[in-house]
């Protein structure tokens, strides 16, 4: 440990809390933020990461990404330069309920919207993952002030008091949202988060949550074969998946399911995805599992002109209720087996449009002609 860490560290450790002069402000209905300053060393000892993972039971936790080594060195080195460092963004920190406002007795003639008063935060021994506080944004800058040679750095720390780690999740995905953030990781996390989301988030939550339900879910034909931030190992890619599960909700198989007037049906959704891929895994076994650049099956050309041949079958084997069993679907996937070239050979579009297995891009184009070529061959069959 540098003598300036350890330095913070004795004069944390000389009092079980820390009180800091703050500001409560009241935004929308009934939230609270709270604004104060504190030394920048002292941050670790009160707040951690929240790093994003999977337990055994795939389980999601955490929601941060991990440190950017090259970010964290560059604003550390700007930091120790003589040149009046300035880092004037605040660091926002998710706290627990163990952390309390205590309102000062002075009236303010402010606006009614804040208050002053001290912010009492418990110092807690052990673990990180027993501090009263999740840094939501900052990581980077709060790693740079931990590690730089310098006695402190006084930051400007925005904060809020909540116990839901969805609520963690959901201002995350909203600071970081116009951030280079990756989009897998925003995916992963959605299906977690709370409370108003922009529309554009909104309308992917649901398909989001069927793409955790068929990553991990033990019933699932496609267990870990999609590639996110926690399943890097997966073949297929998190975002075709996505864009399968966006046209099926919006006008294919799985819409009759959303019910506009109340929660989604997501169990039925997800029996009539389980039975569609445990069809195409037994129709298809060679073509299965394998690197988009052995099976085009697993390509996202692959994969969205596959959803639309899902909602033909669907809807063309309709009883009424929108569900279709495997027996079914591997029927009607075995009529038109032959025709596919997935891992060798050469599509035959017609029209003198013959494309080999390989040549076959994640375009729209191609896209549509597999799709349209497969849809045909169905229902000439």
């Amino acid at each position: 440990m540098t003598k300036t860490r350890a330095n913070a560290s004795r004069a944390i450790a000389d009092t079980q809390e820390l009180r800091l002069p703050a500001l409560e402000i009241q935004q929308g209905r009934g939230r609270l933020l709270y604004t104060f300053a504190m030394d920048g060393k002292l941050v670790p000892q009160i707040a951690t990461v929240s790093r994003i993972r999977r337990d055994e039971d795939a389980l999601l936790h955490g929601y941060q990404r991990p440190e950017v080594l090259a970010h964290v060195a560059a604003i550390r080195r700007y930091i120790e330069t003589d040149a009046s460092p300035l880092l004037p963004n605040a660091i926002v920190i998710a706290f627990d309920e163990r952390v309390r406002f205590e309102p000062g007795s002075a009236e303010s003639d402010g606006p009614g919207y804040v208050r002053s008063g001290t912010l009492i935060i418990p110092i807690v021994e052990g673990p990180d993952h027993d501090r009263p506080g999740f840094i939501v944004d900052g990581q980077q800058r709060s790693a740079a002030i931990r590690d730089a040679n310098i006695d402190a750095f006084p930051v400007n720390i925005s904060a809020f008091i909540t116990n839901k780690t969805a609520d963690q999740r959901s201002q995350f995905i909203l600071v970081n949202s116009t951030k280079a953030l990756p989009k897998g990781l925003i995916h992963e996390l959605l299906p977690g988060a709370s409370g108003a989301l922009p529309t554009p988030l909104r309308v992917r939550q649901l398909p989001a949550t069927l793409l955790e339900k068929l990553n991990f879910d033990s019933r699932s034909p496609l267990k870990r074969m999609i590639q996110t931030p926690t399943n890097p190992s997966g073949v297929i890619k998190d975002n075709s998946v996505l864009r399968m599960l966006e046209t099926s909700l919006s006008d294919g198989a799985l819409y009759r399911f959303r019910n506009d007037e109340a929660l989604p049906a997501t169990g039925y959704m997800l029996t009539v995805l389980f039975n569609f891929w445990a069809a195409v895994r037994d129709v298809f076994p060679d073509a299965w599992d394998k690197s988009p650049r052995k099976s085009r099956l697993m390509h996202g050309a692959g994969i969205i002109s596959m959803g639309y041949l899902m909602d033909a079958i669907a809807h063309a084997r309709d009883r009424g209720d929108g569900i279709v069993d495997v027996d079914e679907f591997t029927a009607d996937l075995k009529s038109i087996a032959d025709d596919c070239r997935w891992t060798d050979g050469e599509w035959n579009f017609g029209g003198g449009m013959i494309r080999k297995w390989n040549d076959i891009q994640n375009t729209p184009r191609d896209i549509k002609r597999v799709a349209d070529y497969l849809q045909v061959r169905y229902r000439n069959r």
